[in-house]
């Protein structure tokens, strides 16, 4: 048989497969987070009719003879170019701007994937709905503290989780003091404190003023409350030169004692209390307690972080979204789902957080679109169809040489 029907034969085959491969693209071209592929080919093993021939005294070398036996596939590789960010309003749909994988864990392992469609389940788990996948990151204590330096693990906000209380351990007090006010003259500023189950009790602060530049502060409020009185000093600018007393405790029935540092600013600062002439705007702007709260929303920031918003009107940390990138993402393997797996020549994953390392940044609320270019895909049909039409061509015309060479016999 002819050599040139069997490399015919081996072109079709493999323009049949970057057909395949087309297909394939022009087929996700609206697969959220889909990366095309691309095929290159390569020539098969050469037969040897005459090797080379180096030269000699009188005679110059000669080149091989050789002749190709078709092609083969050298590679199908993944283009993992970014694609174009789709706005669709849902908080729980995530894209990445950059390199990097989302994490999805089946219980067993560890898959990785672009496409960001995630979704709460009834249990709170922030899960890829087409699978139940659940999405990795790392979990924030009861403070909002969150430790990126642990093993990842599952995304999990329980509904109607709460907020546990916290008692007020410190007040503090902004505004002007009257400097032309009498000795004797008091005023008057009040604010709610927390005890540990996070019931409100009113504490009442009286500042008098004693002498030149200098007041006393007296603290009323729940029964047997204690550490209540104190002095403050100014300079001669009005800034505060010092402060005594405190803490300022009671102990509500049934709940912890309460410890209250007044806070009443820098020494040589505005940033507290001042004594200027002028009138008094004295007041407690704020106390560190609180009572508890329910989730109510939940909002996903740039860097993967989910906070959430409770009854209370706090917002706090709940848990990270987590991001990997790989040496070499094209030697991931595809497992379907829009997901990838590890393979020996990806190189491990390196985990981190958005906008780190190299990693992308997470954008809430939009998806990544396939980055299929159609004119490109269209164009490589022409040249899978025209390469396969012509490798058709080789066939029949080596049969009409075979059907000529019978044709000697007759």
């Amino acid at each position: 048989m002819m050599r040139s029907m069997f490399s015919g034969v081996s072109g079709l085959r493999n323009h049949q497969t970057m057909m395949d491969v087309v297909g394939n693209n022009i087929a996700n071209v609206n697969t959220v987070g889909f990366k095309s592929s691309q095929l290159s080919f390569q020539d098969a093993l050469c037969q040897t009719i005459r090797g080379a021939k180096s030269s000699g005294t009188n005679t110059g070398g000669t080149n091989p003879i050789q002749i190709g036996l078709g092609v083969k596939l050298a590679l199908v590789s993944t283009n993992f170019s970014q694609g174009s960010l789709q706005n669709t309003g849902r908080m729980t749909d995530l894209s990445i701007q950059g390199d990097g994988f989302f994490i999805l864990s089946d219980g067993g392992g560890h898959y990785y994937t672009r496409a960001g469609y995630f979704s709460f389940d009834s249990q709170g788990k922030l899960i890829n709905p087409s699978n139940g996948y659940v999405v990795q990151g790392w979990m924030a204590d009861a403070a909002g503290n969150i430790d990126t330096n642990t093993a990842v693990t599952s995304i999990s906000i329980p509904v109607g989780q709460t907020m546990p209380p916290s008692a007020t351990t410190t007040i503090k007090y902004q505004g002007n003091l009257p400097s032309d006010a009498a000795v004797g003259d008091s005023f008057v500023t009040e604010i709610n404190a927390r005890d540990s189950q996070g019931q409100a009790h009113a504490v009442s602060m009286t500042f008098t003023k004693t002498g030149v530049n200098a007041w006393s502060w007296t603290a009323t409020g729940p029964a047997g409350i204690s550490g209540n009185t104190g002095t403050l000093t100014f300079d001669t600018d009005g800034l505060l030169s010092g402060s005594t007393g405190g803490p300022i405790q009671f102990t509500p029935a049934g709940a912890d004692t309460v410890s209250i540092t007044p806070d009443f600013g820098t020494v040589g600062s505005t940033d507290g209390v001042t004594q200027f002439a002028s009138a008094s705007t004295v007041a407690a702007v704020y106390q560190d307690g609180y009572a508890t709260g329910s989730l109510q929303s939940i909002t996903i920031s740039d860097n993967g972080v989910l906070a959430g918003f409770f009854s209370n009107g706090l917002n706090l940390r709940l848990a990270q979204i987590a991001i990997c990138v790989f040496n070499n993402p094209e030697g991931l393997i595809k497992v379907g789902d829009s997901m990838y797996r590890v393979s020996n020549n990806s190189g491990e994953p390196l985990v981190g957080t958005s906008g780190s390392g190299n990693r992308g940044v997470i954008t809430a609320g939009t998806l990544e679109m396939s980055n299929v270019d159609l004119a490109q895909e269209f164009t490589n049909m022409i040249i899978a169809e025209r390469g396969f039409q012509a490798n058709s061509r080789i066939i029949t015309s080596a049969d009409q040489m075979l059907q000529d060479l019978v044709n000697i016999k007759r």
